[in-house]
């Protein structure tokens, strides 16, 4: 009996060692097996994003990142595929291999200044005829659209602001922004033709979509110059690439309904050289100057700064104001915040006639110094 035991004992080892070196052994097995799947996976070659410009029964016209166009063939297993579709190719003969889905092209909200803006028009001074002409063609369109429709006349889809650097024409924008309660969408325009050569036409295409999704919503296009400027002999791959980012915009503008709760803002410096598409009736057809202030706008635009210093008694206005002629309101504005930086060198807290003088004086210097640095660089 006692052997019988025993070897009953010993077969049941056996058999549970068995069972735990299977165990071991399939276990091993598969780590084997995903280590190989791991390096085939490795060596297999990179698939290249590229986007659908035209689709041909079973061949497609694509376009790879470079630019170029190439007609290739497609995978049968890619279906409804369309034009501006991204798509997976091979990098040896650029078959389309599957389309790929992306949720977003660029990171939008982090590449637009996006904001519900705070300024206000009283932030706003000397500039009473423009915020009039804003307020007629953005805001009345935006909050009462019914009397366009019974007058029966259609409101233009955005405005043009030009003038002189400094002179509040993105204070405008924003001011007119709050007014209507519109979120406040800010572009760059020499930031589309130079962080995303190659991709300038998509991002627009998703500025556009973003202000539609944040509707009622402006669109503001600083530096419009950068990328709407006159058209000329196209040469290089980078121009080419500027004026698919710019036809890419007017084809936005065009898509607008006019009496819709979305409006175009530019900003140029440079007027002269924008090219007559982006100006024509239909698109920024609304041209707003905004010049340098006169002296009342100085006035105003003074008492804005300082509304919140700590003024003596000896500060007499007007002769500050004399000495700022020619200033505009990004100039007065720096003169305030001199003056009081001379006041805390001085641990004093409130402002002096004399330290208005110096700012001016520094403000001044500053502007004939980066003028002679301009010359003596373009000179």
């Amino acid at each position: 009996m006692n052997s019988d035991k025993e070897l009953a004992s010993i077969m049941f080892s056996y058999t549970s060692n068995i069972n735990e070196l299977e165990e071991e052994n399939r276990l091993l097995n598969e780590t084997v097996t995903r280590l190989r799947n791991e390096l085939e996976r490795y060596k297999t070659p990179p698939l290249m994003v590229c986007e659908i410009k035209e689709i041909l029964e079973n061949n497609a016209i694509i376009r790879v990142p470079n630019g170029n166009l190439f007609f290739v063939c497609v995978s049968e297993s890619c279906e409804n595929l369309s034009t501006g579709d991204s798509v997976l190719v091979d990098q040896k003969n650029l078959n389309v291999i599957r389309k790929f889905i992306k949720t977003k092209n660029f990171n939008v909200e982090q590449f637009v200044i996006m904001q519900n803006p705070k300024e206000n028009f009283n932030d706003v001074g000397g500039l009473a005829k423009q915020i009039n002409e804003i307020e007629e063609v953005v805001t009345l369109p935006m909050q009462k659209p019914e009397l366009f429709k019974r007058i029966g006349i259609e409101p233009p889809k955005g405005i043009l602001l030009y003038g002189p650097p400094g002179t509040g024409k993105t204070l405008l924008a924003k001011a007119v922004a709050n007014s209507s309660s519109s979120t406040f969408i800010q572009v760059v325009g020499s930031e589309l033709v130079q962080k995303f050569i190659g991709e300038g036409a998509k991002l627009v295409k998703e500025i556009f979509q973003l202000a539609r999704e944040k509707a009622p919503s402006i669109v503001f296009i600083d530096e419009l110059d950068a990328l709407a400027s006159r058209r000329v002999e196209i040469g290089t791959s980078g121009e080419r690439e500027v004026q698919r980012t710019f036809m890419q915009l007017l084809a936005e503008i065009d898509g607008f309904k006019p009496l819709g709760n979305i409006k175009i803002i530019g900003c140029t410096n440079r007027k002269d050289i924008l090219d007559s598409a982006i100006t024509r009736p239909g698109r920024l057809d609304r041209m707003i100057l905004v010049p340098l202030p006169d002296k009342d706008g100085l006035q105003q635009i003074f008492k804005i700064h300082t509304k919140n210093m700590k003024l003596d008694s000896d500060v007499d206005t007007d002769k500050i104001i004399i000495q700022m002629e020619g200033f505009s309101g990004a100039e007065t504005k720096a003169v305030c915040t001199e003056a009081g930086y001379f006041a805390i060198r001085q641990n004093r807290e409130t402002i002096k006639l004399e330290d208005f003088y110096k700012a001016v004086n520094k403000v001044k210097l500053e502007e004939e110094t980066e003028g002679k640095d301009f010359m003596n660089m373009f000179g």
